[in-house]
C-alpha cells in the first residue's frame, strides 16, 4: 500500500460513535458526542508508520436530558465557549496481532493534554474497516467538573470512553 491509499481513509459519521460513560451517585450515566471527525494515515502493514488525528466537538455533547445537557457547555464542565473542541493526535501505533492495535497519543480536553493508550480492534466487512476501542480517563485531570461538581461522591471521576468509528480506505489487515 502506498501513501496514495491514506488518502483515501475517510471516518464514516453516520456509522460511527463516541460514547462516554459515567457515574452519577453510583448510577451508571451515559453520553455521547454527535459531531466528531478524524484525520487518518493507517496503514495496517506498517502501523509505526501511521498517523491519527481526531477533533471531538465538545458542544456536541448529549446524556439524552436537556436539563443536564443545558449544563455541559458551562466552564464548571467543558466550558465549550473557551474550548469548542478536544483533541487527539497519536505519537505510536503498534500492531499486536489478530487486528488489534495500541495507539498512543496527546488527549487534549478543556486546555488539559494527558497521554494515553488506546487499545483498538479492527474488523474489515467489504469496503468498511470498524475501529473499535474503550479507554479509561480521570474527567478531573482535564477540569471537568469543577467547583462543587469536583466532588467525586456526586459525580465519580472515571470515565469510560467507547467508540465504534467506521473507515473506508484502509487496507487489509
Amino acid at each position: 500500500m502506498g501513501v496514495s491509499a491514506f488518502a483515501q481513509q475517510k471516518l464514516v459519521p453516520a456509522q460511527s460513535e463516541i460514547v462516554f460513560v459515567s457515574k452519577q451517585m453510583g448510577v451508571p450515566v451515559e453520553g455521547r458526542f454527535k459531531k466528531f471527525d478524524a484525520q487518518i494515515a493507517f496503514d495496517p502493514a506498517k502501523p509505526d508508520t501511521s498517523k491519527i488525528a481526531f477533533t471531538v466537538d465538545i458542544a456536541s455533547a448529549t446524556l439524552g436530558v436537556p436539563e443536564t445537557d443545558a449544563e455541559l457547555p458551562r466552564p464548571n464542565w467543558f466550558n465549550t465557549a473557551k474550548f469548542p473542541q478536544a483533541t487527539f493526535q497519536s505519537t505510536a501505533v503498534k500492531g499486536l496481532g489478530g487486528g488489534k492495535f495500541e495507539v498512543s497519543g496527546k488527549l487534549a480536553i478543556k486546555g488539559n493534554s494527558r497521554d494515553v493508550v488506546v487499545p483498538v480492534a479492527l474488523a474489515q466487512s467489504g469496503a468498511t474497516t470498524t475501529v473499535t476501542g474503550t479507554f479509561p480517563l480521570k474527567r478531573l485531570a482535564f477540569k471537568i467538573g469543577e467547583n462543587e461538581w469536583a466532588d467525586t461522591s456526586m459525580v465519580a471521576d472515571d470515565v469510560q470512553v467507547k467508540f465504534k468509528l467506521a473507515l473506508t480506505g484502509v487496507g487489509k489487515i
